[in-house]
């Protein structure tokens, strides 16, 4: 069984060391939704979720590895690698073969302070008018004059963690006409000018927070309580009418792989990865950060936090709970999808993907029901794990003592302590590699393998 190699340092660890004593210094001034991320991430493939032992079948080798379960928090930099294959696996088949244009539509600085006071009502409103702008740009007969499908993304930080609210878009290149009888493409590196862009953007979005204000929808605190009037509102929007925002447009991707490996990086980043991550302790966290102001090698470089200012930047980026930060418009909204797509793939004369892969295995009903009785199987009390572990572990070492064993370090198991056995939710038996026997005896169904349940 192939791992993947641990990084140094993680911000998991950065929350264990310092999370106690930042909670204790902003007491009544964190989230309840905050709070669940950081003990999430704490918490993350430890002994504290539980986790599962793969051991090779061989009785000459019993080769053994532990690999604790997830936290699965979206907020976590360990956990979107697998949410982000499964969701390109189903975005790959509706790939259109035609250029993508990438385009970004960032908030003024004017307004960061009143989205992060109101992050649910005004990161939707920020999604919704980039959406509508493109949307309707490009059915301006002027403009494309075709109805084009939309993949937005919502990002929320900079590369130093700081508080930068943007939404990331894929737009194919061109749409379905009006009446859906013709493909129109639009030319091959060029979609609509930015400075449209940026007008139509500029004038909805303040619209709808300006509606969203005279509904009660906007709610301010500390140095911003003044904006709750109406008329201080207003004269506060007033100077945003008249600067140019940013609205940015990169040129084309070269083809569908492209789209799918931008998006890989895109759709499930958090505010910072592991990766970035260079040395911690009591006086500061250093990261690597990019200056988008310098071109060339030299915009990488090095910033040192304090861990309690390193924290709040990371919490900064919280989502509000139930919040959808990747959402389709157009030809891509969920309600006519698929129907969309078939379409343009009919008037581009591409045939449909293939439903299912040659040599692709077929669900069939009785596996889905045997993988849901493995994950019914998963919920286990810790008693039950601690007397399953323990038969497992005399069932290959035979002292059962770290100090009579002669050979203790390979049998982790039986000699981990306390804290591994009570990890311990499930047991697949896999051969190692190191062994000449291939076979993989998995448990499908969730039921207690036959060395275990004699324990």
């Amino acid at each position: 069984m192939a791992l993947v190699p641990r990084p140094d340092l993680e911000v998991a660890d950065i929350l264990r060391d310092h999370g106690a004593a930042w909670r204790d210094a902003n007491r009544g001034h964190v989230s309840l939704g905050q709070l669940k991320v950081m003990s999430a991430i704490e918490r993350c493939r430890t002994a504290a979720l539980g986790g599962h032992v793969a051991r090779c079948e061989s009785e000459a080798c019993g080769h053994t590895v532990i690999a604790y379960n997830s936290c699965r928090n979206r907020h976590c930099p360990k956990c979107q690698g697998a949410a982000a294959r499964k969701w390109l696996a189903a975005r790959e088949a509706e790939l259109l073969p035609v250029g993508y244009f990438h385009v970004v539509y960032t908030l003024p600085a004017g307004l960061r302070e009143v989205a992060y006071q109101n992050k649910r009502v005004v990161y939707d409103l920020l999604m919704k008018a980039a959406a509508e702008t493109t949307l309707a740009i490009a059915a301006d007969p002027k403009r494309l004059g075709a109805r084009i499908g939309i993949t937005a993304v919502l990002h929320t930080w900079g590369s130093a963690m700081t508080h930068h609210p943007h939404v990331h878009m894929i737009v194919p290149g061109g749409g379905l006409s009006h009446n859906g009888s013709k493909w129109i493409a639009s030319p091959s590196n060029f979609l609509v000018h930015v400075n449209v862009l940026a007008r139509l953007f500029r004038g909805k979005l303040l619209a709808m927070l300006t509606q969203a204000h005279a509904e009660g929808r906007l709610k301010f605190f500390s140095t911003h309580a003044q904006l709750a009037d109406k008329r201080v509102f207003k004269s506060f929007l007033a100077p945003l009418r008249r600067i140019k925002w940013v609205v940015y447009c990169k040129d084309p991707f070269a083809g569908p792989e492209q789209v799918l490996r931008y998006l890989s990086r895109y759709t499930h980043r958090v505010a910072i990865s592991n990766r970035r991550l260079l040395a911690a302790d009591d006086g500061g966290v250093s990261f690597r950060w990019k200056d988008y102001r310098i071109d060339g090698p030299g915009r990488w470089k090095t910033m040192t936090l304090t861990p309690h200012e390193f924290i709040r930047r990371f919490l900064m980026h919280v989502l509000p709970q139930g919040f959808h930060r990747i959402r389709h418009y157009g030809l891509f909204a969920n309600s006519h999808r698929a129907a969309s797509i078939a379409k343009a793939r009919e008037l581009l004369a591409v045939p449909p993907p293939s439903e299912q892969p040659e040599g692709a295995k077929v669900d069939q009903p009785a596996e889905r029901n045997a993988a849901d009785g493995q994950d019914r199987h998963l919920m286990m009390t810790s008693a039950w794990l601690d007397r399953r572990n323990a038969a497992l572990a005399r069932s290959w070492c035979p002292t059962g003592d770290a100090g009579a064993c002669s050979d203790a370090e390979n049998h982790p198991i039986r000699h981990a302590g306390p804290a591994t056995q009570q990890a311990l939710e499930r047991s697949n038996r896999r051969n190692c590699g190191a062994c000449p026997r291939s076979s993989v005896q998995s448990d499908a169904t969730g039921s207690i393998h036959p060395d275990i349940e004699r324990g």
